[in-house]
């Protein structure tokens, strides 16, 4: 095992995508990760189609459960909470994702485990935290959203709110600040020896989101409206239809960017106005009346001889055959279990001296149990009565 993070154990007790998510990430760079899953309720994301061919292993958990470990276990039984302690003595980084107080109930809160390794790093990642009186209500992505404030001015006036189709607070809020999370508390651990809990709400990582239209609204109270902003749809900064249905994006707010582009479109009149002129409705419906008059590809062969901050909108398909995704690596060849390899989308990050490496794609869960306890020190007579008396279930 290589990578900057080598060295790292930490033990996952998440599910679906964020946590899932995260640990992946650390695990893409090094860390030693062990899923702890249950035995009799799978993980959703095992459910999600597509499955690999010849296997009921759904490529969520191939792609989620990447470079890492996976032992079931029945929390609920004592003799799984005693096992969890004794590998907390090893794995010394937790993360978890049970509403405020589950693992208090089983007996593997912070508190309890930190008697068993006082550097331990736990990380609990929630919706809405571990305080305030909303920490055990029950929330989705589109919920913890829409508590941010940012739905209220995405969208459009006449439509309202639109959904996203990826999960921003989910992975852009919860799984990235978890990452970021553990990451602080292990520098700030090599300094003094110190472990500690990292509380992440992903709720709170959206508010955050609202940098530039908070930072305004906390000094004039002054509210961000659909439409209404440079980059909200307030300007020609927007999204037009072109001839075949297809679409591109307009991000040109500097003065060059913008000119080129209406040159670019045979309107150089409407240079002066500017991005954001007065008369906004009535520019911004001519700009779509011209960009419907040829294809997405026809502009784009146009658009790639300036710089006018113009780019199609892509199909998935198409941005994952792209020759700026492929030049990036971001499009991997894993290996999997049982032979053979599956594409997944790469690590997200460039590193000149410590390249992440892609292990081994995501197994089913439980599949590691018995080499982790013989690990432990536990016997085979031991395992076969766990086995029998339902602790891996």
């Amino acid at each position: 095992m290589s990578g900057p993070l080598k060295g790292l154990k930490i033990l996952d007790f998440t599910t679906l995508l964020p946590g899932p998510y995260a640990t992946m990430m650390l695990a893409d760079l090094g860390a030693d990760v062990l899923r702890i899953v249950s035995g009799s309720r799978p993980d959703l994301a095992a459910f999600v189609p597509p499955f690999l061919p010849g296997t009921d292993l759904s490529c969520a958990i191939a792609y989620l459960g990447r470079g890492k470990r996976c032992m079931a276990l029945n929390l609920k039984d004592p003799r799984a909470v005693a096992i969890v302690r004794r590998l907390v003595a090893d794995y010394d980084i937790v993360i978890e994702q049970f509403r405020p107080g589950v693992m208090a109930k089983l007996g593997l809160d912070y508190e309890t485990l930190k008697a068993a390794n006082p550097a331990l790093i736990y990380c609990s990642l929630t919706g809405y935290g571990q305080t305030g009186p909303m920490k055990n209500r029950a929330g989705h992505d589109i919920n913890y959203l829409a508590r941010s404030g940012i739905i209220s001015y995405s969208g459009r006036k006449a439509s309202g709110p639109c959904l996203t189709g990826i999960q921003i607070a989910d992975v852009a809020s919860g799984s990235n600040h978890a990452v970021i999370g553990i990451l602080a508390a292990v520098v700030h651990r090599q300094a003094t020896g110190e472990g500690q809990q990292v509380d992440v709400s992903m709720t709170d990582g959206v508010v955050a989101f609202n940098a530039l239209s908070a930072a305004g609204w906390l000094v004039d109270g002054q509210e961000t409206c659909c439409e209404e902003g440079v980059l909200n749809g307030g300007s020609l900064y927007d999204f037009y239809e072109t001839k075949d249905g297809g679409f591109l994006s307009f991000g040109g707010l500097e003065p060059q960017f913008f000119s080129a582009f209406c040159e670019t479109i045979g309107r150089p009149d409407l240079i002066a106005g500017g991005v954001a002129p007065p008369d906004l409705p009535r520019v911004k419906e001519e700009v779509r009346q011209v960009l419907k008059t040829k294809t997405r590809d026809e502009w784009m062969a146009l658009f790639t001889k300036v710089d006018a901050c113009v780019e199609p909108v892509l199909s998935l398909g198409e941005a994952l055959n792209d020759e700026q995704v492929r030049a990036r690596g971001m499009i991997v060849e894993v290996d999997l279990p049982g032979g053979g390899t599956v594409r997944q989308p790469g690590h997200p990050i460039r590193y000149s001296a410590t390249p992440p490496e892609y292990r081994e794609a995501g197994v089913p869960a439980g599949i590691h149990t018995r080499e982790v306890l013989r690990e432990l020190g536990y016997t085979e007579e031991e395992i076969g009565e766990f086995e029998k008396t339902g602790l891996f279930r």
